[in-house]
């Protein structure tokens, strides 16, 4: 049963940074990809970053939306199950809810992040950059 569980989200002032965290207490996430996205209040979902599986140690291709490429990280720590999203000079257009999610039959993020390729989904962490 897959379970995803975010954290680290909270309010911030632009130009901060935060972390968020995605974790599964019972699945193993190495060997699927692991897709960030996030919806604001009145917005669409928008995918915001992807990590691929796990190969020879280390983690697969990445992908990050235009809007936050250079600010933006994805990572794993595969000792503790978690990936990471590292959020640096934070926006206002950033606030949102940010939610992980991934899918038993997809192990690349193949460039792209779209919701209706994965089937399992936090509940979601929000941060809010405000000033």
């Amino acid at each position: 049963q897959v379970q995803l569980v975010e954290s680290g989200g909270g309010l911030v002032q632009p130009g901060e940074s935060l972390t968020l965290s995605c974790g599964d207490s019972s699945f193993t996430l190495d060997y699927y990809a692991i897709a960030w996205f996030r919806q604001a209040p009145g917005k669409e979902r928008e995918g915001v970053s992807c990590i691929s599986a796990v190969q020879g140690g280390h983690h697969g291709p990445t992908y990050y939306a235009e809007s936050v490429k250079g600010r933006f990280t994805v990572s794993r720590d595969n000792g503790k199950n978690q990936v990471y999203l590292q959020m640096n000079s934070l926006k206002p257009e950033d606030t949102a809810v940010y939610y992980c999610a991934t899918d038993l039959n997809r192990s690349n993020c193949q460039g792209r992040v779209v919701a209706s390729w994965y089937d399992y989904w936090g509940r979601g962490t929000q941060v809010t950059v405000s000033s």
